[in-house]
């Protein structure tokens, strides 16, 4: 079994930074890839960036440039650092790890964009 915890949500005004921060914890392979993910009321949960255990990232079109993931493996943790946010970045972000055939779900962490 695997378990996720994120922290490092909360409020911050248009412009502003958060680190958002993931631990992994139980039944952690090698060989992985990890994402943050958002939900905002009313839409779908869209992947915001991910990183493999070999460090490769993918980041959404419409973070690229503001936001950056990086991960220590030796610590199975997870940041998201994030840059320039905008009210539109407010959503439930979600840390998810993915290894073999199975996704593991963080239960999330609120970011609030806003004046």
């Amino acid at each position: 079994q695997v378990q996720l915890v994120e922290s490092g949500g909360g409020l911050v005004q248009p412009g502003g930074s958060l680190r958002l921060s993931c631990a992994a914890s139980g039944s952690i392979f090698g060989i992985n890839a990890m994402g943050w993910y958002r939900q905002a009321p009313g839409k779908e949960r869209e992947l915001v960036a991910a990183i493999t255990s070999a460090g490769s990232t993918n980041h959404a079109d419409s973070v690229k440039g503001r936001f950056t993931i990086s991960r220590d493996n030796a610590k199975n943790t997870v940041y998201l650092q994030m840059n320039s946010l905008k009210p539109e970045d407010t959503a439930v972000y979600f840390c998810a790890l993915h290894q073999l055939r199975f996704d593991y779900w963080g239960q999330g962490t609120q970011v609030t964009v806003s004046l």
